[in-house]
């Protein structure tokens, strides 16, 4: 007999808004709305690199009974944040959650940092200032191109543990989690597999999430055509940037614990943070 799924009991804590400009095409009113549909009562906002929604998705969260979750996900300089070479125009992601009030005002301070001095391409941040304003900040590993994620594919898995324990050690024993994801994309198993890995090795807890572009499955088109617009190609244009895959909508519970049935702690801890 299959186990009922309790709507509570799974959180979306990477979620991009119309914010995260010509990349999200989730609107923040139909997105608080369809969590409350879906049943769920929390809900994070970590849009690329600025907080510009937050308010706004703050008020629409509590009118709707819904926890909002004010985050953000920033990009990580590869070197240092005053380092504008070309080398330096492909930074990491990192996501960033307010757990505090002093997490979300060290929060603000870290991405306005990331336009005043870290700014080469888009905002960044670096390991110096992350440290100096981390408190009251849960942190977690990002997408493929996390800095942990992206050493696992570029084959340097000593090197993507390395930069997890550092990573802990930044931010705290409890507020560091690892992300795993499942599009149905290339490399995202053998990255899933190794950070899993990583965990067991070092003990740091993992967090599954969902990187959500948009609401609704079907709503893969309209964000296919954003990309368009901001690489300036065509929809028929085959060197085009897409994701290929339609799997960045905001999934139910139900969805979330049948992608990842064999590490439920990664579902369960959405709910912790």
């Amino acid at each position: 007999m299959q186990t009922k799924i309790l709507n509570n009991s799974f959180a979306h804590l990477h979620v991009h808004t119309e914010f995260s400009i010509l990349d999200g095409c989730a609107k923040i009113d139909g997105l608080v709305t369809q969590a409350k549909t879906l049943g769920m009562n929390s809900l994070a906002i970590t849009d690329h690199g600025v907080m510009y929604g937050v308010i706004d998705f703050y008020k629409k969260a509590k009118k709707e009974g819904i926890k909002p979750i004010i985050g953000c996900e920033v990009y990580l300089a590869r070197r240092g944040r005053k380092d504008k070479e070309k080398i330096d125009a492909h930074p990491y992601h990192l996501v960033l959650l307010a757990e505090s009030n002093e997490g979300y005002q060290n929060l603000v301070k870290l991405v306005s940092l990331g336009f005043i001095e870290g700014f080469y391409y888009k905002p960044r941040i670096d390991y110096e200032i992350l440290k100096q304003y981390s408190k009251g900040l849960i942190v977690l590993g990002a997408c493929l191109s996390g800095p942990i994620s992206k050493r696992i594919v570029d084959e340097h898995y000593d090197s993507a543990k390395k930069a997890a324990i550092e990573l802990q050690e930044i931010v705290g024993k409890d507020n560091f989690f690892l992300e795993i994801q499942n599009h149905g994309i290339d490399n995202q198993e053998k990255v899933n597999t190794d950070t899993i890995k990583i965990s067991e090795e070092t003990g740091i807890p993992l967090v599954a999430t969902n990187d959500v572009h948009y609401i609704l499955e079907e709503d893969s088109q309209f964000h296919d055509i954003l990309l368009c617009i901001q690489t300036g190609k065509t929809v028929n244009n085959k060197n085009k940037m897409n994701y290929t895959s339609n799997q960045y909508f905001l999934k139910s519970p139900e969805q979330m614990y049948e992608l990842f049935s064999e590490v439920p702690q990664a579902l369960e801890n959405t709910i912790k943070i």
